[in-house]
């Protein structure tokens, strides 16, 4: 069973990069990080400015109400998101445009029932970073637009209801697809694209400055993108394997009055993983592989080809704003958002994390240099932990992304990025060490939060049901040990 030097044993800048030289990485690493650097640096795009360099990502609580409200714990989450001190808040939560595509019962929805409520998010959001940081006019927030696909689970939080574009090897059985009952038509497929434009226009009346059409972790989006076998208007071809996104994009250009688009897509994929003997992930399909956007073939490499052809088309739809990720979180997790502690449904890293952050860095930044009038955020950075601003300082100080986008360590820390700008020392005992209870917890249906480092958590009863079901007691949680 591989073992990894932890980050958080990495105590010193050289202790850090020597342990980058070990693994042969070429990761960039400043060894001080400078308050008014390029972290600090305003983005110009076409609608104004964005104040600096740090971006939230969204997430998904598992805390809103059955028909789709926030409720209480999803307000905290988006007040905390304006406390951040982040200027770019990439969609804040994962919103279902319909109650089909809803990857958990209490993930938020797009409707008219719910317009005021979502508003009031962004509201939230917006005065909490007033009162703290005394402007918003350089604040650009946005809201994700969803449907989860192959990942739906709209009614009961430990039943799947899958609806897919393509049969697969792996992956149907994960979510009990026996047969073709489960997929879209085209003509289903023309409705949604209908739902979509209804959102994003409603997205616009509650006042969002930009919605994102998810294309990213193996949601539906994504999953077009690799539909090379798919017969009808939407397979096959990258123009039609690309029809979804265009029919979107041009319902909302003639259903909304100024509102931006962006689009968070993963640029590579690998094959699905599962735990080998001794727990280690490794692939669960044989090479060849071809059901992965931008793979290579063998299902543990990328060629991105098809990723750089995406690219132009957004930028010839008028699209600037990406947000790079890679991969998905339920199947092929090490290397999409890198961890030394799997969720309870996953498996052990099999490569140091640390090579999972360089792969999408690296990746991100060929995208970069390719098409450098695009605004891009990168994402895989919270792993980093103590030397996040260092990587993320080099890597927005040598062009190799615009943004640094924080998902995860935002739960446990929200506002890293305002210390990191005023030249605060970090709090340490809130750094996330990628325990993935975030994870564990809403893949058991409890509602996501970092259980073992913030206090408000900590205090909740659903941390006791998390740590009863991985038969661990409070005393013995890891945040005691870091």
């Amino acid at each position: 069973m591989p073992q990894f030097p932890s980050i958080s044993s990495l105590k010193t800048a050289a202790a850090f990069t020597s342990r980058l030289k070990e693994l042969g990485l070429n990761l960039p690493f400043d060894e001080e990080v400078d308050p008014n650097g390029p972290l600090a640096q305003s983005i110009d795009w076409k609608q104004g400015a964005i104040g600096n360099r740090f971006c939230i990502l969204p997430m998904e609580g598992w805390d809103g109400t059955r028909d789709g409200k926030p409720t209480e714990l999803t307000q905290r989450r988006w007040q905390n998101f304006g406390l951040s001190g982040a200027k770019l808040i990439w969609g804040g939560e994962a919103v279902a445009v319909r109650h089909d595509g809803r990857a958990n019962p209490n993930q938020l929805v797009m409707n008219d029932a719910n317009l005021k409520d979502i508003a009031g998010l962004r509201e939230l959001l917006m005065q909490a970073h007033a009162e703290h940081f005394g402007r918003t006019d350089n604040l650009l927030v946005g809201l994700q637009l969803t449907h989860s696909g192959r990942f739906a689970r709209p009614n009961e939080k430990k039943v799947a209801e899958p609806r897919v574009l393509y049969r697969h090897p792996v992956l149907d059985a994960r979510v009990g697809i026996t047969d073709d009952s489960k997929l879209f038509t085209d003509d289903e497929l023309a409705r949604l694209v209908e739902d979509f434009i209804r959102a994003a226009r409603q997205a616009e009346e509650a006042g969002y400055t930009f919605v994102d059409i998810k294309h990213c972790h193996g949601y539906l989006g994504h999953e077009f993108l690799s539909s090379f076998d798919r017969p009808g208007a939407y397979g096959g071809s990258f123009e039609n394997r690309t029809k979804f996104l265009r029919d979107i994009v041009a319902g909302i250009r003639a259903n909304t009055r100024n509102l931006a688009i962006g689009v968070r897509v993963s640029i590579f994929d690998f094959v699905p993983f599962k735990p080998g003997a001794d727990r280690v992930g490794e692939p669960a399909a044989p090479a060849p592989y071809r059901h992965a956007f931008s793979g290579d073939g063998t299902g543990v490499g990328y060629d991105l080809t098809e990723s750089h052809q995406f690219f132009e088309l957004l930028k010839s739809l008028g699209i600037e704003l990406i947000c790079s990720s890679a991969g998905s979180p339920y199947y092929n997790p090490h290397m999409q958002r890198p961890a030394a502690f799997p969720p309870s449904d996953g498996y052990l890293p099999p490569e140091d994390p640390l090579v999972g952050v360089a792969r999408q860095i690296e990746t991100t930044a060929e995208m970069k240099r390719q098409h450098p009038d695009m605004i891009i955020v990168g994402s895989a950075y919270s792993y980093l932990q103590e030397w996040l601003p260092n990587v993320g300082q080099a890597v927005v100080r040598q062009g190799m992304a615009d943004s640094i986008g924080l998902g995860r360590m935002v739960l446990s820390y929200p506002d890293l990025p305002a210390d990191v700008i005023a030249g605060r020392a970090l709090k340490r005992k809130l750094v996330c060490r990628t325990f993935s209870e975030c994870t564990t917890a809403p893949r058991n249906g409890i509602i996501s939060g970092c259980f073992p480092l913030d206090p408000f958590y900590k205090a909740r009863p659903e941390r006791n049901e998390l740590y009863q079901l991985m038969g661990k007691t409070t005393a013995g949680a890891k945040s005691d040990d870091v």
